[in-house]
């Protein structure tokens, strides 16, 4: 018998909570909507998600537990996060300092859907600490006697489905947000705010 319906209610709260804390999936999901456009948010999202669903399904197959455990790959994997997100974290501190917004949110030309998906997918894989979140979380709700697989990976990809589902309430509000968000001051203090959260992100992973 897997979790119960007041185990699985239980686990469903604390999931929620999880995926509203702000993170750095958040603030490349919001960079690329703002110069994008709703496409961009989405692919980001779609990217995200894809990062999640691996990282949920690897820690409930037991896989997750192996690079946790590998120093080596666990520190490749993180360095390779805090350059990453760093990177992303300059490019719209950049845009921010240059200030140069002549047409309106989302009208940036360039960047294909591809880029934003696999810039929300390399800032999920690529952040250790989130596969840790599944192996710190889920063990506390899975019984191995008595769980199956697909029980398993269906609390893992919880997280996934519910993530995606917050940042895609926030694409909606950031879109009805475009008259506001089409300021210019508004544009340069929100990549500011982007950029520098990013690079904290990767200040953050690096310690």
């Amino acid at each position: 018998m897997g979790p119960t319906w007041s185990e699985y209610g239980s686990y469903l709260v604390l999931v929620v909570l999880l995926v509203i804390a702000p993170g750095p999936d958040t603030m490349v999901m919001l960079k690329n909507s703002l110069s994008t456009g709703g496409k961009g948010g989405l692919a980001s999202i779609s990217g995200i998600a894809t990062g999640n669903i691996l990282n949920g399904s690897a820690a409930a197959l037991g896989l997750g537990a192996l690079v946790a455990q590998s120093q080596t790959l666990f520190t490749v994997l993180r360095w390779f996060g805090v350059i990453y997100l760093c990177f992303l974290g300059l490019q719209a501190l950049r845009a921010a300092w240059r200030g140069a917004y002549n047409g309106e949110v989302g009208a940036a030309r360039g960047i294909g859907g591809f880029r934003c998906f696999r810039e929300g997918f390399l800032s999920n894989v690529t952040n250790p600490k989130v596969l840790v979140m599944y192996l710190s979380v889920l063990p506390q709700f899975i019984d191995p006697a008595q769980t199956s697989m697909a029980e398993a990976l269906l609390l893992a990809n919880t997280v996934g489905v519910l993530g995606a589902a917050w940042l895609l309430l926030l694409l909606v509000v950031v879109q009805r947000a475009r008259v506001w968000l089409n300021r210019r001051r508004v544009r340069r203090a929100m990549d500011a705010l982007t950029g520098t959260a990013l690079v904290g992100f990767g200040a953050a992973l690096a310690s």
